[in-house]
């Protein structure tokens, strides 16, 4: 075989998957506060060497962090006013008020009512006093930084919130030509509200920067999450319909993106994402792409791009079909795309989600790539000895999770299959069963596959009450998170423990 693009995974280690949403605190969501910094802290003390968080970016309907308003954004919603009351840009009053909301979950409807109108408090006290207070550098200086990304994402917001969160196809016709949206009177009608969005990221790089720094020199490095598709409503999309298979008069797509039938969906699955003219990108030397990557590495140590297979070859949907049936393969970029990265990103370390039903092709592409591919162990059990996701069967060049975002807890999993693939499990392992979150912690740590991730439900031992994300339900995902105790539970022999399994297996 040619020698591989990439090859960054050479260490054994180990790491947890866990989206900054679900950590504690008193204000509705998880932020970037102290809790953040005591969890970085367990994991150091634990052994592991990783932090894999989901996309980092604003969500709207559906809460899903995999439906982005920007690919270059931050979420607002993770700005702690822990900090910003530190820096006596809060008072303690408006901080009391916000305690109503609940700590045991997100209330998504509860923390769009309640967050914003502080956020555009603190705001006004920055204007006011003139940025005579500066928590994370000079304001202007980031504007002048991030204005590629942040004018357009800005105004889009404002935007959006003239016209009652409507997605932008459905904006008046002058305004859904970002062009010709530049020129429109609105733009200097909403000044004052693009900049209080320009002053929300503002806060929130400035807070993750140095939650990132706080990671790093604890030993924490950061696994972010790039979807491959972006929404289409969202900045990235209403600023370059040009990169995209877009009907440029109705400005709308032509295709989407989504699944064909197969043993699982009857109907395939729908997505609903702009698919890329990749002809356009390649003409462009694919630098909106770069700079998108770019962006997330600023962010975070390593990045793992969803759905991998979509480079080689991509289900192509027509714009108005109600299902996925209706639809043909399509060429992606292939190795070219890859080549590219690696010369304009320096430290492009990427993780090629790669899970599902693959072809031989995509398998080949990654192998060309060298970039470590996704193992589930929760997929291995119920066939044959040659589930490519068994144990016995994995590559070094591998990242082992007991399952991920959209997968069960692996006790929940557990309680809900049939009981041939609970026997297979158990005669894998000799095990009976009863301890099965940690069976598969265990095995996790002991495969030869370079990296191992655990849910951080699953190191709390916990079942499907803890479960992030369904796919296919359109509600109630993504509002899990855990209290300050349970995290206190794990700090003795706990901890001990899994610095042990680290040490013995090599992953310290």
């Amino acid at each position: 075989m040619s020698k591989r693009l990439f090859n960054w995974l050479d260490k054994r280690a180990s790491g947890v998957l866990l989206h900054p949403t679900s950590l504690p605190g008193e204000f509705g969501i998880g932020t970037l506060n102290d809790h953040c910094r005591d969890f970085i802290d367990f994991l150091a003390a634990s052994g592991f060497s990783y932090w894999q968080v989901c996309p980092l970016g604003p969500t709207g309907y559906g809460d899903s962090p995999y439906q982005s308003f920007s690919s270059f954004a931050g979420n607002p919603y993770l700005i702690s006013f822990n900090e910003l009351n530190a820096k006596e840009l809060l008072s303690d009053s408006i901080l009391q008020e916000l305690q109503i909301l609940p700590t045991s979950f997100v209330d998504y409807g509860g923390l769009y009512l309640a967050k914003w109108p502080v956020l555009r408090a603190v705001y006004h006290r920055f204007v006011t006093e003139q940025e005579s207070v500066r928590p994370y550098g000079r304001f202007s200086s980031f504007k002048s930084k991030h204005a590629s990304w942040l004018d357009p994402f800005a105004y889009f917001q404002a935007l959006k919130q003239r016209f009652e969160g409507a997605a932008w196809p459905d904006w008046p016709a002058e305004l859904r030509d970002f062009e010709k949206a530049q020129k429109s009177k609105l733009r200097t009608e909403l000044a004052e509200e693009i900049d209080a969005q320009k002053f929300y990221q503002y806060l929130f790089f400035g807070q993750w920067y140095q939650i990132r720094e706080y990671a790093n020199t604890r030993g924490i490095q950061i696994i972010g999450d790039v979807p491959i598709f972006v929404a289409l409503d969202s900045s990235d999309v209403w600023q370059n319909q040009h990169l995209f298979q877009f009907d440029r008069k109705k400005t709308r797509p032509t295709a989407v993106a989504g699944c064909p039938p197969d043993y699982f969906s009857e109907d395939g699955q729908l997505w609903g994402n702009p698919l890329y003219d990749w002809e356009a990108l390649r003409e462009d030397d694919y630098n909106w792409w770069a700079e998108r990557l770019k962006a997330n590495f600023a962010l975070c140590d390593v990045v793992r791009i969803d759905h991998f297979r979509g480079f080689d070859s991509y289900w192509k949907i027509p714009y108005d079909s109600k299902t996925a049936k209706i639809g043909k393969w399509m060429e992606g970029p292939g190795i070219e795309f890859f080549k590219v990265m690696k010369k304009k990103i320096k430290s492009c370390k990427l993780i090629a989600e790669d899970l599902g039903e693959l072809t031989e092709s995509v398998r080949e592409l990654r192998a060309a790539t060298g970039l470590p591919g996704m193992a589930i162990l929760q997929f291995a059990f119920g066939g044959e000895a040659d589930n490519l996701y068994l144990p016995h069967n994995l590559e070094r060049n591998t990242i082992l999770y007991p399952g991920t975002h959209d997968n069960d807890t692996t006790i929940g999993w557990y309680k809900s299959i049939d009981e041939k693939t609970k026997d297979h499990a158990r005669k894998y392992y000799g095990i009976n069963g009863e301890e099965i979150s940690w069976d598969f912690i265990r095995s996790a740590y002991q495969s030869v596959a370079n990296l191992a991730i655990i849910p951080f439900q699953d190191i709390l031992s916990l079942g499907s009450e803890a479960r992030f994300n369904t796919p296919g339900k359109a509600e109630g995902n993504w509002s899990w998170r855990y209290k300050p105790e349970q995290l206190d539970k794990l700090k003795g022999e706990t901890s001990s423990y899994l610095m042990y399994l680290s040490e013995i297996y090599g992953r310290s």
